[in-house]
């Protein structure tokens, strides 16, 4: 049976409509671009030190911190064997990481830490801190969530107060609330954190601001004089990482160790401020951006396991007497998985336009324009929202379409889930970023009201509203698909800031009149991005020419961004149907066409989650290996359960065996 794959995984390769490769090609970049990280990562997935008989998921708490520190050194010591370059780096660690499993502590030191003095530092505090930071001569951790704050930054209580008399800051906690609570790593592993603190100079609070401080001793790794440090405990998920508790009580620091690359104080006291309060944005950009990218690759992997599994599956008797069917073949398995693909694919071209849109704002910053910043960070915002909201109800769909067997960690979806569902509250709680996206959205509707033609991505706000329509629209047509969302989301915007005028008219402050129609203001910003993401879908679709597009590949990604639309329309039905816009009949064409789409991509399922290209061992999923062997493996996997290294548990003795002869001797 060794390397022999599944005939009906293989049987559904062979009838593929298009060639994966060139999709795949389309979603990295290039042929050239996946040779290189297909070669990158071969470097982590074939290493024996990343291999092992040991299985994360059958770890206890300590044994999972221990095996993942273990193997996140022998993965920096091998990034320096190997001459990764700087390029390459990033897709070497996330392989690596992928390839182990289980979340490691260690990683936060180059994912947050050192990307902060990179960005925050100025030229000499670089020349400091960063290239032990980068040869990990120090271990950091990025210390800014609060046991009592996390999204709301200006409301975290830990103070550094500037004493000019010493030039020194004095780092304090000063309430239970105020302890330093998640940062990864801080519980076991760093011994230097950035810690965001509220600064304090010269009476005055000037907000917080990033601070390194040192926190346990190079020599024996016992906290430093003053800071009180602990793990928080087990998480729902990637129980590898050690995250934290800290608290200060007056740990003082030299002046120099405020990251001033943008503000600063003297040596007297004087708070110089940053040339520009935007230029923070730019970071928190392009970081939800990669959300956006983490949202689609976890959906991919989720859709891939789903996808795969229900070709291998084959279960009850569609009519009586005849072979039984794969589970893919039902329309019910079709319509909860194929949405869920298709929302993969429209994330990921999203994801790919923020990184495009960041670079240029980036450019633009550097000549001194900040134009074009405010509108991204509002859709960034919002983005980061609907992809990681959407994306984390999909693995639960997808894991529920596996039946029993996904319920088991074997599936990968379980863990899957518990990772990626923390996307929804990391850096941002999904709804308070989606009303920073509405803020933007009502100041906007407010400007074309005032007679401002608005561009770019809120270009429809200032459009003709076009009056409803008797029927008879084509309901698979992009441009109407599109239409019709813009005009969704044109009505939803338009509808919460006018009952926001209305609740201000009645005599309600701006904030509580913001507060009292904050549902509506989050609908509308939720609509406005889904209609970007739809636009996004059939843009690129429709204009992207490369070589990697034939007409194959365009069609088999035309069929997924209809398909993609028409289920957000028959989901959102009454939203379409508010107006007129959208009549009962076009709603009933559209889930007409819906099921047609659904038909059209189900010859094509397994080959559009192949060119994700994504690699068993990073996969971690007995039910979505590539070899389709589901069912052998799912035991040889059972046989590892720690309960089964004796016939007979020890508990048996001690509770069950002694209990039961009480009872039989009552007999």
């Amino acid at each position: 049976m060794a390397g022999q794959v599944n005939p009906d995984l293989a049987k559904e390769r062979q009838n593929a409509s298009f060639n994966t490769q060139k999709l795949t090609n389309l979603l990295y970049g290039g042929a050239e671009k996946v040779r290189r990280r297909r070669y990158i990562e071969s470097l982590a997935i074939s290493d024996p030190a990343y291999s092992s008989d040991e299985d994360p998921t059958f770890m206890s708490r300590e044994e999972l911190y221990s095996w993942g520190l273990k193997r996140g050194i022998t993965m920096l010591r091998r990034v320096k064997e190997l001459n990764i370059t700087e390029e390459d780096l990033d897709t070497y660690r996330n392989a690596a990481l992928q390839t182990l499993g289980g979340g490691i502590g260690i990683a936060l030191h180059w994912i947050a830490f050192t990307p902060t003095i990179e960005q925050q530092a100025t030229e000499e505090q670089m020349r400091k801190w960063l290239k032990p930071a980068q040869d990990v001569a120090i271990v950091g951790a990025y210390a800014q969530t609060e046991m009592g704050h996390g999204t709301f930054v200006r409301g975290l209580e830990t103070t550094a107060t500037y004493d000019p008399s010493t030039q020194e800051f004095v780092i304090n906690s000063p309430t239970l609330t105020s302890t330093k609570w998640w940062p990864g790593g801080l519980g076991k592993t760093a011994n230097h954190a950035t810690v965001m603190a509220q600064l304090y100079t010269r009476g005055k609070c000037y907000g917080p601001h990033n601070f390194m401080v040192q926190i346990r001793s190079l020599e024996n790794h016992q906290p430093c004089p003053g800071v009180i440090l602990g793990d928080i405990g087990p998480k729902m998920e990637s129980n590898g990482n050690d995250n934290g508790f800290a608290r200060f009580d007056h740990v003082r620091i030299p002046r120099e160790n405020m990251l001033m690359k943008f503000a600063r104080v003297e040596a007297d006291g004087t708070y110089v401020q940053p040339p520009s309060s935007k230029l923070a944005y730019s970071n928190m950009v392009y970081l939800r951006g990669t959300f956006v990218m983490s949202a689609a690759q976890a959906l991919a992997s989720a859709t891939t396991i789903a996808v795969r599994y229900s070709c291998v599956r084959r279960q009850s008797e569609m009519k009586p007497g005849e072979p039984e069917p794969q589970i893919l073949e039902y329309q019910t398995q079709q319509y909860k998985l194929f949405p869920q693909l298709a929302a993969a694919y429209a994330f990921w071209f999203a994801a790919q336009f923020m990184k495009q849109q960041h670079g240029s704002i980036t450019a633009s910053m550097e000549k001194g324009d900040m134009s074009g910043l405010a509108e991204l960070h509002a859709l960034s915002a919002g983005l980061k929202s609907y992809t990681t909201a959407v994306m984390s109800r999909g693995i639960d769909v997808c894991r529920m379409a596996c039946g029993g067997h996904g319920y088991s960690h074997a599936s990968g979806l379980p863990a899957l889930f518990g990772g990626a569902t923390s996307l929804c509250t990391a850096e941002g709680e999904n709804t308070v970023m989606m009303l920073q996206t509405a803020r933007y959205l009502v100041k906007c509707f407010v400007q074309s009201q005032a007679g401002k033609t608005l561009t770019g991505t809120v270009a429809y706000l200032s459009a003709v509203q076009p009056s409803p329509v008797a029927g008879n629209r084509n309901m698979s047509d992009l441009g109407t698909l599109v239409a019709a969302f813009q005009h969704r989301a044109a009505r939803m915007v338009r509808h919460a800031a006018m009952q926001m005028q209305g609740e201000m008219q009645k005599g309600k402050a701006r904030e509580d009149a913001w507060n009292s129609c904050s549902v509506l203001l989050i609908k509308a910003a939720e609509a406005h991005v889904h209609s970007f993401v739809v636009r996004n879908f059939a843009e690129t679709v429709q204009t992207v020419q490369t070589v990697e597009v034939d007409e194959s590949v365009r069609a088999v990604l035309t069929s997924l961004c209809q398909l993609y639309s028409l289920y957000g329309i028959t989901e959102h039905a009454g939203d379409f149907l508010k107006d007129g816009y959208l009549t009962g009949r076009d709603i009933d064409a559209a889930s007409s066409h819906l099921s047609a789409m659904l038909a059209r991509v189900r010859p094509d399922a397994v080959a559009l989650v192949d060119a994700f290209d994504l690699h068993d061992k990073t996969l971690h999923s007995v039910l979505g290996r590539y070899d389709g062997r589901v069912y052998e493996h799912l035991y040889e996997w059972a046989k590892k359960s720690p309960l089964n290294k004796s016939e007979v548990h020890e508990s048996y003795y001690k509770y069950l065996q002694p209990f039961l002869k009480s009872n039989r001797a009552k007999l």
